[in-house]
């Protein structure tokens, strides 16, 4: 009779344990298993240096819409994320589980993400825009950007380092160093510059720093991407007729003033090596990172006999070009005249 009662007790202690496994296993596959997150789409959590534990929490918890979140905690506690926190972009999608996603942070899988290089006009605005991208710091990225060791390192000069950015979209982790950064943008320029391109600068009789300069002309002169070609091809006419380019964006590169509409004989006085009306020849380097298009436009500019452009009277943004000092002086009194219907005086 006791042995029986033992057995009883014994069996019923196995049921409770076997119960207890059951729930706490049943409770651990839900809370890490189940789909616990539920964002409308797929979100994205940027962890900084400065984050903690609680500040990821705090993001995860705002962005990804977890039914319960105490199963990264448990996993963050477990597996000590405290000592191993990783900075990235890392995703979260709708109907994700907590283990794949506490994973992922753990171990620092990123997700990738688009950083676009633009065709902007100063090194600091450059800055300002992978800054704004990333997770370094604008002043950074100024501060080796402008570094003069660094640029005599790379082969270029204060007036030419722009000439390394090729203006794109590329595929990157947020988290990347400034030297990760710099180094990702020389593998892109060489892959650019390849021998198709640097064997037709050979034949315009240019370095790939004077095609540079010389698009970044052309694409301050007209958005048209046909037209380019054309005023490549005058800018270079006028190289080999040994005339001064007489550019007017490098007078608002010299003056750093962009707003300007109308350049004025004050204007063209400036003491400046981009002083085009003053200087043969190129300016030092780009006044503004130029794009593929005007490269390229550089590199397969269309052959003529023009000398002379001016913006068309009907403001556009394209050209009337003339291979004399007569027709040319037509084309600019049509257009001064239709600056001042407009009132544009500077």
């Amino acid at each position: 009779m006791m042995e029986k009662k033992k057995k009883r007790i014994l069996f019923g202690a196995l049921a409770v344990i076997l119960f207890i496994g059951i729930a706490s296993a049943g409770t651990m596959y839900y809370y890490l298993f189940t789909p616990q997150f539920h964002p409308q789409k797929t979100v994205y959590i940027y962890i900084d240096r400065d984050d903690t534990t609680d500040s990821i929490y705090n993001k995860i918890k705002a962005q990804g819409k977890p039914n319960s979140f105490n199963g990264f905690k448990w996993m963050s506690q477990w597996r000590d994320y405290s000592g191993n926190i990783h900075t990235g972009r890392y995703a979260i999608r709708p109907g994700e589980n907590v283990y794949h996603v506490f994973n992922r942070f753990y171990r620092g899988y990123q997700a990738p993400m688009n950083l676009t290089i633009g065709s902007v006009r100063t090194l600091d605005r450059l800055a300002r825009n992978v800054g704004k991208q990333l997770m370094i710091d604008s002043a950074e990225i100024a501060g080796v950007i402008n570094d003069s060791l660094l640029q005599q390192r790379l082969g270029y000069s204060k007036a030419t380092i722009a000439c390394l950015f090729i203006p794109e979209t590329y595929q990157v982790y947020w988290n990347m160093s400034v030297e990760d950064f710099l180094e990702r943008m020389q593998k892109e320029h060489q892959k650019f510059w390849n021998r198709e391109r640097l064997n037709k600068a050979k034949a315009v009789g240019m370095t790939q720093e004077e095609v540079c300069t010389l698009a970044s002309i052309v694409e301050e002169e007209t958005n048209n991407n046909q037209e380019k070609p054309m005023i490549a091809g005058l800018y270079i006419n006028r190289i080999h007729a040994g005339m001064p380019l007489q550019a007017d964006p490098t007078i608002k590169f010299a003056l750093q003033d962009f707003s300007l509409r109308r350049i004025a004989n004050a204007h063209l006085t400036i003491d400046s090596p981009y002083n085009t009306y003053r200087n043969l020849g190129l300016p030092p380097g780009p006044i503004r990172i130029p794009t593929p298009i005007g490269i390229d436009a550089v590199l397969n500019y269309t052959r003529h006999n023009y000398i002379y452009m001016c913006a068309k009277e009907d403001f556009s943004g394209t050209h009337n070009f003339a291979a004399n000092y007569a027709e040319h002086m037509k084309n600019a009194r049509k257009y001064w005249k239709a600056l001042n219907e407009r009132k544009i005086f500077n």
